[in-house]
């Protein structure tokens, strides 16, 4: 479940965490929470739907997807930087014919590698323009390898 404000839900944590939140610091197990819920925000103000997924026999998780005209794109937030082994087996796997490649947002830059393109959280709500652009590019017979 997630705010559809991100300030509401800060809001609604103890008078601590709040100020540990405006001082930038122990921010612990609302980290990852507080990331997600604000690209979970952006994405629907995007006007996309929040679909998370679960495979029952194992740790495989992902925050959220985005469908574009040529691809099913697994999102995962990151609170540090750290693997995207989740995303990385959805990507590999045979299993998951429509996943070409995913996305990630976390504190560092943009940039490509290994199929996953990363950005930082706030680029979120740019996240639907962008997939235009490369669902074009996708359409033409040849396309650069790298539209960042």
């Amino acid at each position: 479940m997630y705010f559809f404000d991100t300030g509401l839900f800060v809001a609604m944590l103890d008078d601590e965490a709040q100020d540990d939140l405006r001082a930038n610091k122990n921010l612990g197990v609302y980290k990852g929470a507080l990331y997600e819920n604000m690209v979970g925000e952006a994405l629907v103000k995007c006007g996309y739907g929040l679909y998370y997924y679960k495979r029952e026999d194992s740790t495989l998780e992902e925050d959220f997807f985005v469908r574009t005209q040529q691809n099913l794109l697994p999102v995962e937030v990151k609170a540090k930087r750290g693997t995207a082994k989740s995303l990385r087996t959805l990507i590999q796997s045979d299993k998951y014919p429509d996943i070409q490649y995913g996305l990630k947002f976390t504190a560092g830059n943009i940039g490509f590698s290994d199929d996953i393109y990363t950005f930082p959280y706030f680029c979120a709500f740019l996240l639907k323009s962008y997939l235009k652009r490369i669902d074009k590019h996708l359409c033409e017979p040849e396309y650069p390898d790298n539209i960042l």
